[in-house]
C-alpha cells in the first residue's frame, strides 16, 4: 500500500515538472517552409531535360526501392505512387521539396543527408513531377498513325497483348500503357525486354507425375499450389504434391524488335504507345479494324 502511494506521488510530481517544462519553453517551432528555391523567386528553377534526367537517376538510386522502378509504389512497404500528381503531404512542388528534405514523421520516408545539396532535391522533384505530366512534356520523335499499323501488322503486337478488350491476354494490358510507362521506358521495353521483367509475367514449366510437361505464364503461387496459362489461354492449376518438378523462367516472352524493326519503325511504335492513356482510347481506331482494313 505505501509502495502504490509513493508510485502515485513520483507520477504526479514527474507530470507536473514535465507541464513546467513546456510552459516554460513554448511549443516546440515547427521546421520552415522553403519559400521559394534558394531565393530565386521561383518555386523549382531546376526544369530543364538535364534536370529531370538527374533526378531520375537520383530517384533509382535513392528512392526506388521503396516507391519502386516505376514509382507507383508499394502497397507492402505504405510507399504512395508518385505518378498521379497528388501527394498526401504536400499540395505545391516546395511541399515536395520539404518532404524529401525533412521526411515525414512517423512514417517510413525518412529525410534526406544533411550534405544533400537544394539542387538535387529540386532535381528530384523535377523529375517527381515530371510522372504526371502531359505528352507534350515529352519529345517523340515517331509517327503515332504509323505506329498503330505496325502494332498491328509486322510488329504482330495483337497476338500476345490487348488494347481496350482488343487482343490477348498473354502479355501487359497496353489500353492506358501511356499512363504508367515513359517513351525511354517503351524503347526499353521493345528493344531490351528482359532488362526489367515483372515477376507477373515469368512462364513456368510443369512436368506431372506422368512425365508430361506443360509451359505457360506464371498466375500464380503459394506454398501448396502453382496457377499457369498456356498458349490458349487455358488455365490450369496444379498441387505442387502432385507434380514431378517445375522450373521457373524469370525471362520475358517478348521478342527484341531490334533486329525486325528498323530504327524508324521503332520510333513510330513508341510514338503510339505513348498515345495510349485513358483520354484517347476510346477515341482510337482498333487494331483489329486496322488488320480487316488490310
Amino acid at each position: 500500500m505505501h509502495w502504490i502511494t509513493w508510485f502515485q506521488w513520483t507520477k504526479a510530481f514527474l507530470l507536473t515538472a514535465v507541464m513546467v517544462v513546456c510552459w516554460t519553453v513554448g511549443p516546440v517551432a515547427q521546421e520552415p517552409e522553403a519559400t521559394d528555391a534558394a531565393g530565386t523567386g521561383e518555386e523549382n528553377p531546376f526544369t530543364t531535360r538535364f534536370d529531370r534526367r538527374m533526378g531520375e537517376r537520383i530517384f533509382l538510386r535513392q528512392c526506388s526501392r521503396c516507391h519502386g522502378q516505376d514509382a507507383r509504389g508499394n502497397d507492402e512497404t505504405g510507399a504512395p505512387d508518385l505518378t498521379t500528381g497528388r501527394f498526401a503531404n504536400a499540395s505545391t512542388l516546395t511541399g515536395v521539396f520539404n518532404v524529401i528534405r525533412n521526411g515525414v514523421r512517423g512514417t517510413a520516408m525518412l529525410p534526406v543527408a544533411p550534405s544533400t545539396p537544394d539542387e538535387e532535391i529540386w532535381q528530384l522533384v523535377s523529375y517527381v513531377d515530371s510522372l504526371s505530366g502531359s505528352p507534350a512534356d515529352f519529345d517523340v520523335a515517331g509517327s503515332a498513325p504509323s505506329g498503330r499499323q505496325i502494332y498491328a501488322g509486322k510488329g504482330d503486337c495483337a497476338s500476345c497483348h490487348m488494347i481496350d478488350s482488343d487482343g490477348n491476354r498473354l502479355g501487359p494490358d497496353l489500353s492506358r500503357v501511356a499512363e504508367r510507362r515513359r517513351p525511354s521506358e517503351l524503347r526499353s521495353d521493345l528493344v531490351t525486354p528482359n532488362a526489367e521483367v515483372n515477376p507477373r509475367w515469368w512462364t513456368v514449366q510443369v512436368t506431372r507425375a506422368d512425365g508430361s510437361t506443360l509451359e505457360g505464364l506464371r498466375m500464380g503461387e503459394d506454398t501448396f499450389t502453382l496457377r499457369l496459362m498456356d498458349q490458349d489461354e487455358n488455365l490450369w492449376s496444379f498441387l505442387k504434391s502432385e507434380i514431378r518438378s517445375y522450373e521457373r523462367n524469370e525471362e520475358s516472352t517478348m521478342p527484341s524488335y531490334e533486329q525486325t524493326l528498323t530504327a524508324g519503325e521503332i520510333d513510330d511504335l513508341v510514338a503510339y504507345l505513348f498515345s495510349l492513356r485513358k483520354d484517347s482510347i476510346r477515341s482510337s481506331v482498333r487494331p483489329s479494324d486496322i488488320r480487316r482494313n488490310q
